[in-house]
């Protein structure tokens, strides 16, 4: 039986989307590493250069690895890289999202390919397993309707549109039936859910609560403005993991002009004082060194993210993306200055963390989810890591952990 190996770059999205790819193999069996597979398939991200060249040297890697194995390229690289990458005769085959479910059908072709389909597919597979994993990912939505100055995703995942909710709510009952109970809702615009159908992310959690065995659902990324009343009367529930993730990207106003934002600091600061009043832990996006961020304007930044309740953050050094208004734009920050501000503002909120992880009297409900250095690890409800002793194997088990020590990483207990 022929054996397939996925590499999957970028955000939750694409790992869902390899979910998909898996579940429809058919005949094929799927390899542990490119070394022993017949087909390399490459879910490619493009939300930088940077990424480009990371998919491109992969490539280039795997071909020298295993001269035998067959490369196919998909993702959001298949729009903005597939055709040079194909014309080069890099990679035996190109297909786009919208064609994923087509996998085996992509992996018997003797010729090569190039079908990079459309922009306006919505996925029908109902996936059961997540291989490798204690969480389950649920792609809920495709696409975004934002037009932010320095993002291409728009450009090579389409117009935000919603999964039918029927599919999705089966899909829980399934993942739930085979012992997933933490969902992450996932998409490339996860807040715009139901805006298509008449419905929202609300209405859609509230129904995934009410299937048995659902224990913890998690949202992937929110926008500010889409924390509506009705998303805010779910704060209190019991499902709800204590940790939102709301995309601001940078806290001065200046910046968040340029970069073509719906939000502003004042509306910000008062929607995270207010959720965190309900004992939640909050992360954001903040891009770094994105054309125009002068030095009055970092400050600024800075002295904002000081007074905000920030516990987590993923910050982004900017990178050019070549099609976006942003790759043209000037003053552009130098790299050595970018990289300073990444690691103050890292620091900052690292020390955030640390203070609202003491400040803690709950227990932490845990979902175990690996193995590392003889450690036990797992995530919280406010989605801070734990490593536990422990001489067992809990890999997918809920620990309810009252005594823990907030260590400099993570969270720390022994049972």
């Amino acid at each position: 039986m022929k054996r397939v190996y996925f590499k999957t770059f970028g955000c939750r999205t694409n790992q869902f989307d390899t979910q998909v790819m898996m579940s429809r193999l058919g005949r094929y069996e799927i390899a542990e590493s490119e070394a022993e597979a017949d087909v390399i398939v490459v879910n490619s991200c493009t939300v930088t250069n940077g990424a480009d060249a990371g998919v491109r040297g992969y490539i280039n890697q795997a071909r020298r690895l295993n001269p035998g194995a067959k490369v196919i390229l998909t993702g959001c690289g298949a729009f903005t890289k597939g055709e040079e990458l194909f014309g080069a005769g890099k990679v035996a085959g190109v297909f786009g999202h919208s064609e994923k479910e087509k996998i085996t059908e992509f992996l018997e072709k003797e010729d090569r390919f190039f079908e990079i389909g459309d922009l306006e597919h919505v996925d029908t597979t109902v996936v059961e397993q997540f291989v490798g994993k204690s969480r389950a990912f649920i792609k809920i939505q495709e696409g975004c309707d934002f037009r932010c100055s320095y993002c291409i995703i728009p450009y090579v995942r389409g117009n935000a549109r919603s999964l039918d909710e029927a599919l999705i709510l089966e899909q829980i009952r399934k993942l739930a039936a085979n012992g997933f109970g933490e969902f992450i809702l996932t998409g490339t615009n996860v807040g715009s859910y139901g805006r298509d159908r008449g419905s929202s992310i609300a209405k859609l959690m509230k129904r995934m609560s009410l299937v048995r065995g659902v224990r913890r659902i998690r949202v992937g990324s929110l926008e500010p403005i889409q924390i509506t009343d009705e998303f805010k009367e779910l704060l209190d529930e019991p499902w709800m993991a204590r940790h939102l993730h709301i995309a601001l990207q940078h806290t001065s106003d200046k910046m968040l002009q340029i970069m073509n934002r719906r939000n502003d600091f004042a509306s910000d600061l008062a929607l995270f004082e207010e959720i965190a009043d309900h004992g939640y832990a909050l992360g954001t996006d903040f891009i770094v060194g994105h054309p125009g961020e002068d030095e009055a304007a970092w400050k600024e930044a800075m002295e904002r993210v000081d007074r905000m309740p920030l516990t987590h953050v993923h910050a982004f050094t900017y990178s050019r993306r070549d099609g976006t208004p942003s790759a043209t734009m000037k003053p552009v920050v130098p790299g050595d200055v970018a990289k300073a501000r990444h690691k103050e503002l890292t620091r900052k909120v690292k020390a955030k963390n640390l203070a609202f992880r003491k400040s803690l009297v709950t227990p932490l409900e845990v979902l175990v989810e690996s193995e590392k250095n003889g450690l036990q690890i797992g995530l919280d409800q406010y989605f801070n890591r734990v490593a536990i002793e422990s001489g067992r194997d809990l890999k997918g088990e809920w620990l309810t952990l009252e005594n823990y020590e907030a260590a400099e990483e993570m969270n720390r207990a022994k049972i």
